[in-house]
């Protein structure tokens, strides 16, 4: 049985909730009782489509703002978020069809392959959590890239056995993991999806046919980039003739890329898994100028989208999900959220150095606990639901003091025969990664996190897409202190992520929102911070998002440059907190529907995102 929440104490009121869980004997999906605590039914979300609107002291309010001044997009029917313009009107355009959340977030992220390369494609892999709304079942899939058979726990080391750079392994074929994208989106339209699957493609193919206008976003994505140049097809396709980055308004055009979605479209997704695409993949993978790599056609063809079973809590009155293993998003999510149970965060004033100290050390527990125990769980034994349990969080939450930081959190013990075995270890991630929030007409919803790890991925360019650079998520070494590293690199496995697509419902199984974002290991604190911002603090989906970032990964305390929470430094650190003002680029997109059936969609200022509806 998963973790369950509710609120202080937090062991109170488990007999009700587990009431309202049944755990599905097939294919794992959680399905979610009518069988309901009438309070938690009763108790909805209210948001106003001004930003500022929040059911907090006044004083709050104009004090800590977010980027820039939007207000809430609001449709009826169905809506699409998504970090890209284009890519949200070729959703749109899906759903006016009549297809489904699953259809139209295909759409949108082809689409997004073709306008925002630097991020995301069927180069790279995904994560899915899609919500039934008839049936209130919510299934993940899993569309993690894999290391190739070939991989070995040393592959990334020098020579000498020393542990290179990030930047020296990323371009080239040896950081390329198998990719896994387009399987995953097929396993899901075919359980999930409405319209035909070539129907799906169109948007993409015009966009890359016709071209699109270089935004600013993207030119200067190309102008600061240091591998991009080192491949030849990279090179042609993002620089002028004399070597400069195509300029903003510009058109990019790319007709091999439509010439490759175009035989996905008519053959599915075998079409890149075998024959002509997958070899000219193995051919640029191998013969890479830089760090060639070790896949083979045998690695594509065998490659295996998967359904899991999601990692779900109740979190006060609603029960929230995120992706299993091997991302690490929706379990460390949930930690942070479980170790805030007993704290009454809608007492605290958003972006007050009280909020931003008890989020933070919830934070360093989350952190040290996820470098030590999350990794691919078909290699390594993951203790999910220990991890979540109410009472180990709890315990674990006495170690946050009101008046003073812990600093370096120790991981917490869990009952796990082989846990003293492993070491902790950190990874670099990479933070290009794109968000997309789908609501369609019938209620289902889906939040899709999508990846090619570094900006513009291994830089390797086949048939008009990037292709990924996902196995530098592994842990570079594989061994520390005599003690194993769970993330280690090991053929087949699948490089531990912080992608955390998630899904909210209320006590009674109802879709309240569909949120996620890019940000590396980020992600898990920009996701945490707005699922507090509009759960407990009641801000509308949009104000939620644009309130500023305040992040620990179990080290500092990162502070939004530019925004407001810049002041806090002095008292942050009184506390004890070392604090770093950096720049913290997310890129939340998420929709919330309130008990009336309204959508309301929020898009992050930070990027180029918006939302769309009817």
């Amino acid at each position: 049985m998963l973790g369950l929440y509710s609120r202080t104490p937090i062991r109170s009121k488990l007999t009700i909730l587990a009431s309202l869980m049944i755990l599905s004997a097939c294919g794992g999906d959680l399905q979610i009782s009518n069988q309901v605590n009438e309070k938690a039914s009763n108790q909805t979300i209210q948001v106003e489509t001004n930003k500022d609107a929040r059911a907090t002291p006044e004083t709050a309010s104009n004090r800590f703002t977010g980027p820039v001044n939007r207000s809430s997009t609001v449709a009826q029917k169905y809506m699409v978020a998504a970090a890209n313009p284009l890519a949200a009107q070729a959703g749109l355009e899906i759903l006016r069809a009549g297809g489904s959340a699953v259809d139209a977030v295909i759409a949108t992220q082809l689409a997004l392959n073709v306008v925002e390369p630097q991020s995301s494609g069927i180069g790279g892999g995904a994560f899915l959590m899609h919500y039934q709304a008839k049936s209130r079942a919510i299934e993940a899939y899993d569309g993690r890239e894999t290391a190739p058979a070939a991989a070995t726990g040393d592959m990334f080391l020098k020579k000498d056995g020393s542990q290179p750079n990030f930047h020296d392994v990323v371009p080239g074929g040896l950081s390329v993991g198998v990719p896994g994208a387009l399987r995953m989106m097929e396993l899901a339209h075919k359980k999930n999806g409405k319209l035909a699957w070539a129907r799906l493609f169109e948007p993409a193919i015009k966009l890359a046919d016709e071209g699109f206008k270089i935004s600013k976003r993207l030119h200067t994505l190309v102008k600061i980039d240091r591998h991009l140049k080192k491949f030849s097809l990279s090179k042609a396709f993002f620089f002028d003739s004399v070597g400069f980055a195509k300029p903003v308004g510009s058109l990019l055009i790319n007709k091999p890329l439509a010439d490759t979605l175009r035989q996905i479209a008519k053959d599915g997704a075998d079409a890149f898994y075998k024959g002509k695409i997958a070899e000219d993949i193995v051919k640029t993978v191998q013969g890479a100028s830089l760090n060639p790599g070790r896949m083979t056609n045998a690695d594509l063809t065998g490659y295996q989208a998967k359904m899991r079973s999601p990692v779900c809590s109740f979190y006060r009155i609603w029960m929230i999900c995120g992706m299993p293993p091997p991302t690490s998003g929706g379990i460390t999510t949930l930690q942070i959220l479980g170790l805030l149970q007993s704290t009454d965060m809608s007492r605290l004033i958003p972006g007050s150095a009280e909020a931003i100290h008890i989020i933070a050390e919830a934070g360093r527990l989350a952190f040290a606990d996820r470098n030590k125990y999350l990794a691919d769980d078909d290699f390594i034994t993951v203790p999910k639901n220990r991890l979540i349990d109410p009472g180990y969080l709890a315990k674990r939450a006495k170690l946050i003091s009101k008046t003073q930081s812990m600093g370096k959190a120790k991981p917490g013990k869990v009952k796990l025969k082989t846990a003293h075995l492993f070491g902790t270890y950190t990874a670099h991630e990479g933070e290009s990664t794109s968000h997309i929030s789908v609501v369609d007409g019938n209620g289902n919803a889906v939040a899709m996190t999508s990846s090619i790890e570094n900006t513009f991925g291994s830089r390797l360019m086949v048939r008009g897409f990037l292709l990924n650079n996902q196995l530098t998520d592994f842990s570079f070494v594989p061994v520390v202190n005599s003690k194993v590293i769970a993330n280690r690199v090991q053929p087949k496995k699948r490089p531990r992520s912080s992608m955390s697509p998630t899904l909210v419902v209320d006590g009674s199984g109802k879709l309240v929102m569909a949120i996620g974002s890019p940000g590396g290991s980020r992600i898990i604190g920009y996701v945490a911070k707005t699922l507090i911002a509009a759960l407990d603090w009641k801000m509308g989906i949009q104000a939620a998002i644009d309130l500023p970032h305040f992040i620990n990964r179990n080290g500092s305390t990162d502070i939004e440059k530019g925004s407001n929470l810049e002041v806090l430094k002095p008292a942050l650190e009184k506390l004890g907190h070392k604090v770093r003002i950096r720049k913290l680029t997310s890129g939340l997109h998420g929709i919330l529907k309130t008990k009336d059936g309204k959508l309301y969609g929020g898009a992050d200022p930070r990027r180029e995102g918006v939302t769309l509806g009817d």
